[in-house]
């Protein structure tokens, strides 16, 4: 892995919903590559506040819509993979997204899958121990303002 002073940066939205008996649920998309349970996440973006950059990514790659916090919930680190290359250091700032609804199409649906997760399943279905840790720590950090 590269060295942890230096990380390129990216922009997340951690994808959630209220369940009828308060409980909340993640949206999980798999990597193009490998097929790994993630959140919807990428580069900057000319002229979007990172916020905005981050529901962009959750349009693309998960098609769905709804409201993004201005304010990040955290953030986390991953190697992201680069084939034969060394990997690079990111560290992506994560945003939380209420989802509003899911487009019947959106630009990278036959690339990725999607599904829900309650909690506890969510944090155990993705790799990185940082954002594991988001998850499990959903409910407070959106109870304010769900």
């Amino acid at each position: 892995m590269a060295s942890r002073q230096s990380a390129y940066h990216q922009y997340g939205a951690l994808p959630y919903r209220l369940r009828a008996d308060g409980g909340v649920e993640i949206m999980l998309v798999t990597s193009r590559g490998r097929g790994r349970w993630i959140i919807p996440k990428g580069w900057p973006m000319a002229r979007l506040a990172a916020h905005e950059a981050a529901a962009r990514e959750a349009i693309e790659e998960a098609g769905i819509v709804g409201r993004v916090r201005a304010r990040p919930i955290g953030n986390y680190r991953y190697a992201k993979r680069r084939g034969a290359a060394s990997d690079l250091d990111c560290e992506v700032t994560v945003f939380a997204l209420k989802v509003l609804k899911q487009l019947t199409e959106w630009p990278e649906q036959h690339q990725r899958r999607t599904r829900w997760f309650r909690l506890r399943e969510a944090a155990k279905a993705v790799k990185e121990p940082e954002l594991a840790a988001l998850i499990r720590k959903t409910p407070a950090l959106v109870a304010r303002r769900a």
